[in-house]
Order: C-alpha cells, then structure tokens, then sequence
C-alpha cells in the first residue's frame, strides 16, 4: 500500500474545472453563485455506473 503523500500548500496550484454549457465550454469558476452550485450538485457520468443501470 502507497503512503499519502501531499504537497505543501506553497507548491500546490490551483485547478481550473470547465465544463460544457449550452453548447461551448467555460471555466466553472466564471459561473454566478447559484450555477456553481447546481454544478456541485450534479451527478457525474461514469461507465461503470451505466453498465450496471445506475444513472
């Protein structure tokens, strides 16, 4: 088994998510408050849930 291991908050950089809305992309961080919310909110894709019929 692999030890945690983590950076020190001085050598972490910050990851920018974009997501795909009403047709184009943006930086989730451009959304108002309420859209970032209801983008937490939302339940992600993934192939193993749809092979076993989750959604």
């Amino acid at each position: 088994m692999t030890a945690l291991q983590t950076l020190p908050l001085a050598k972490r950089q910050r990851c920018e998510v974009w997501t795909r809305v009403m047709g184009y992309h943006r930086p989730v961080s451009a959304f108002n408050p309420g859209k970032q919310s209801e983008h937490r909110e939302r339940l992600h894709f993934t192939e193993r849930g749809a092979a076993a019929g989750c959604q």
